[in-house]
């Protein structure tokens, strides 16, 4: 038997009981929003590392999807706000297909959200603004890291650092291809961790041509 098999069958036999909470239907808002606004405000009390952290899924052309971690960095009724470089590949791909998924998975609480919608730009006010509030070096790093391309090494990102730190000094603008998306929900789904993995799934969904939201219990 490899090490690789071993502890595959370890992996197999992990097991946690869940049960810190739950999520019934007449204890759930009506507005989806205002129930993440309620759990990301618990997250963030409860000092949960990175509790803005969340995947964000894209599809290529080629209908290959993918993921990677980012940071939420704005939420109200328009949607959900992250910033990114618009030439990395998410940003390639959501050129082509504007549609996105995200998820937020806070462990110590038991929880998770899924979201789903169409991804915009948002202004460049908007950009601008979030931008010029970063650290000086995160304002340089999206300058200086040609995000998603083949680089030859880390000399690379620090002799692009050095270059645009000294053209730029302490007032860095906003590269062109750098700035904010907004995902603008149509489905959410909360998922609440239940003993005997009998777990609580809401889903809201927006009904067709409608503004309003059908909330939905789902099988775990």
């Amino acid at each position: 038997m490899t090490a690789f098999s071993e502890l595959s069958e370890r992996i197999a036999q992990l097991r946690k009981s869940y049960g810190r909470a739950e999520l019934s239907e007449s204890s759930a808002p009506e507005q989806p929003m205002v129930l993440f606004d309620q759990w990301m405000q618990e997250a963030v009390r409860a000092e949960l590392p990175d509790p803005n952290a969340m995947t964000v899924a894209t599809v290529g052309s080629d209908m290959r999807p993918s993921t990677r971690i980012v940071l939420l960095k704005g939420y109200d009724e328009a949607g959900i706000v992250w910033y990114t470089n618009y030439h990395s590949r998410k940003g390639r791909e959501l050129s082509g297909v504007p549609f996105a998924a995200l998820q937020f998975h806070w462990v110590e609480l038991e929880r998770v959200v899924r979201i789903e919608g169409r991804v915009e730009q948002v202004s460049p006010q908007e950009s601008d603004a979030y931008f010029n509030s970063r650290p000086l070096d995160s304002r340089i790093g999206a300058w200086a890291s040609p995000q998603s391309q083949v680089i030859s090494g880390r000399s690379v990102l620090m002799s692009n650092a050095a270059k645009y730190g000294a053209q730029f000094m302490l007032h860095p603008p906003r590269p062109p291809h750098w700035g904010g998306y907004r995902l603008r929900p149509d489905t959410w789904e909360f998922w609440q961790g239940r003993p005997s993995r009998l777990h609580d799934r809401l889903r809201y969904r927006l009904e067709d041509g409608s503004s309003q939201w059908l909330r939905e219990r789902l099988a775990p």
